[in-house]
């Protein structure tokens, strides 16, 4: 399995913004699927955004459309995902993840996913 490090999240103020970036180690970057999920407390794990593995399709939680961009840089092994007009509702744990499934649209289910990173803190304040 993949090993996935999250990095980039902060305190920021309503209205801000954030670039949160994941690195893959050992594995085959290029060959998976990748996803961000994130989870508030007192809530479930929530799907954000997903990409596919050549980065040509893209896929957003209604909540995020329009504010987040997912993007990815196979030669880096890396995953981005760039949160815009932040709000204090999108305050939680922000979790990257592998999943070996290719085929079809970004895979946004958790079950989908094989590799989880060990999150990163995003506040928002109003």
């Amino acid at each position: 399995q993949v090993q996935l490090v999250e990095s980039g999240g902060g305190l920021v103020q309503a209205g801000g913004s954030l670039r949160l970036a994941c690195v893959a180690s050992g594995g085959t970057f290029s060959s998976y699927a990748m996803g961000w999920f994130r989870q508030a407390p007192g809530k479930e794990r929530e799907f954000v955004a997903a990409i596919t593995w050549r980065g040509v399709n893209t896929d957003y939680a209604d909540s995020v459309k329009g504010r987040f961009s997912i993007s990815r840089d196979n030669a880096k092994n890396t995953v981005y995902l760039q949160m815009s007009s932040l709000k204090p509702e999108d305050t939680a744990v922000y979790f990257c993840a592998a999943s070996a499934y290719v085929h079809g649209p970004p895979p946004r289910f958790m079950g989908e996913y094989d590799s989880w990173g060990q999150g990163t803190q995003v506040t928002v304040s109003s």
